[in-house]
């Protein structure tokens, strides 16, 4: 029977260089907000910079330096007091199962490869459809983020919609293929945007919805451009979002996923953040009539709190998604019918094993830990909101639905334009400065806003309050030496 490793160094070089590295991760975790604001990127880049070495340094000192170049521009992103972007804290359990991840070094492109790994994404998906309350016939493939698991989904969309109307788009290609029209609101997140231009969709081909003052699409407008801009028959995809980026708010999938349907049109949903509403029960109407929808992608590196990097391409028609995606080669091992090979649903046939770290946080969190987490973090949202907008001089621009805040400093009436904008982006230079939290800026309808995303496993409501006064502090600063109030 195997024995727990002891907590003593190894004799063995690869021991005592992994013993010491856990040990530098460790120590670093332990408080990860004590060190300083980060450097910047040309005092990382000068630390970092030097000749190819001639000869090759011993692990140990490669590790030193490694660490000693690196903390100094390390963001504070684990830490309790990170609302820069919608990113997680990387959980502890997660990390740990990702150590093991790359220690182990199973490249999952299939089942007779990697038979742990590919068993262990198996299990995590079943678990991830469960959570989130999709259709369990889906399938699951395990990607970098968001972006590429719209990529994933938008390619099984494209080739679904051209099958239907009699092509077959992984045989003959774009060229000759009848005109898809996708519809896409106009806030839409650009990585969305992205994944559809790398699909061939030009930017100018888009049919965009108008946004209401939220950012989600008006559903008014989106009936009129549907009857319109798409001829009848005509293969369609429609995108939607779940979570928009600076308001939190979601489109209104109950009313436009059937009108979508009545077309014979495929809705996908961009749900990096917002899906994980459906988790949970105080929330979950946020995203109704979402599991009517044909894919959705979304974040493991989010509420999840797994480890970067980690996304999911969801697609309800796992015959379209392995359409979409399998890499077949006389090599590769076949599949029988209770066999999943991960590659078949990512573009990817090497890549991480991003199913160990999922399935360790399903199981350490469970479906109620997951609920208790959206739900706090949603909470100390409002918290925060409320907070900034007792304050002279700010306003908070979204309705707080979700774990989003939006915030301008010096006001948002008529003629604050550019003394708005200039405000709000010395607070949060301040802020960044002050280093307590971290908070970052955005434009959103022609003004400056800081975006505040509350998500990390590890905040209190104690790390809300430490916040709100240190964003107070700096905003007074900054209009006391404006002359603003």
């Amino acid at each position: 029977m195997d024995e727990t490793p002891q907590d003593e160094t190894p004799q063995d070089e690869t021991g005592a260089l992994l013993l010491a590295a856990a040990r530098r991760a460790i120590a670093y975790r332990a408080d990860p907000t004590s060190h300083p604001p980060a450097t910047d990127y040309a005092a990382c880049l000068a630390a970092f910079d030097g000749p190819l070495p001639e000869a090759g340094v011993p692990g140990a000192d490669v590790l030193d330096a490694l660490v000693a170049r690196a903390e100094p521009g390390l963001r504070a992103s684990v830490g309790p007091r990170f609302f820069g972007w919608v990113i997680g804290n990387s959980h502890p359990v997660g990390v740990a199962a990702d150590w093991l991840t790359a220690a182990w070094g199973q490249n999952t492109a299939n089942h007779f490869a990697a038979p742990a790994a590919a068993a262990a994404e198996t299990v995590a998906a079943r678990w991830l459809l469960e959570v989130l309350r999709l259709p369990a016939e889906s399938g699951v493939g395990f990607v970098t983020g968001a972006t590429m698991a719209s990529f994933v989904a938008l390619a099984a969309a494209r080739g679904e919609v051209l099958r239907r109307a009699g092509w077959d788009v992984e045989a003959l290609g774009l060229f000759g293929a009848p005109p898809v029209r996708v519809l896409i609101g106009e806030e839409a997140h650009a990585s969305v945007f992205s994944a559809l231009h790398y699909l061939g969709f030009g930017k100018a081909s888009l049919i965009r919805v108008p946004a209401d003052a939220q950012g989600v699409m008006r559903p008014d407008a989106f009936e009129d451009l549907l009857a319109r801009a798409v001829p009848e028959g005509a293969p369609l995809i429609v995108v939607t979002q779940a979570g928009h980026i600076h308001s939190g708010a979601s489109d209104d999938h109950a009313r436009l996923v059937p009108l979508v349907r009545a077309r014979g049109g495929w809705v996908h949903v961009d749900g990096a953040f917002g899906l994980w509403a459906r988790a949970c029960p105080t929330h979950a109407h946020l995203a109704a009539g979402i599991e009517a929808a044909d894919s959705w992608a979304t974040d493991g590196h989010k509420w999840l709190q797994t480890p970067f990097d980690c996304g999911y391409a969801i697609v309800r028609d796992a015959d379209a998604h392995r359409r979409a995606m399998t890499i077949a080669a006389s090599y590769l091992p076949p599949v029988s019918e209770h066999e999943r090979d991960p590659s078949h649903y990512v573009p990817e046939l090497s890549r991480r094993a991003r199913g160990f770290a999922s399935w360790a946080l399903l199981r350490h969190f469970g479906r109620a830990g997951i609920a208790a987490m959206v739900e706090r973090h949603c909470v100390q949202a409002r918290l925060l909101a409320e907070r900034l907008a007792a304050e002279p001089g700010v306003t908070v621009l979204n309705e707080v639905v979700l774990n989003q805040v939006a915030v301008r400093f010096g006001g948002v009436e008529a003629g604050a334009g550019a003394a708005g904008d200039a405000l709000t982006r010395a607070t949060i230079a301040a802020v960044q400065e002050d280093g307590l939290c971290f908070a970052a800026g955005a434009a959103w309808r022609g003004r400056w806003i800081m975006r505040l995303s509350v998500i990390g496993a590890s905040t209190t409501e104690a790390d809300i309050h430490l916040s709100a006064d240190a964003i107070i502090r700096a905003w007074r600063r900054v209009a006391s030496a404006a002359g603003a109030l």
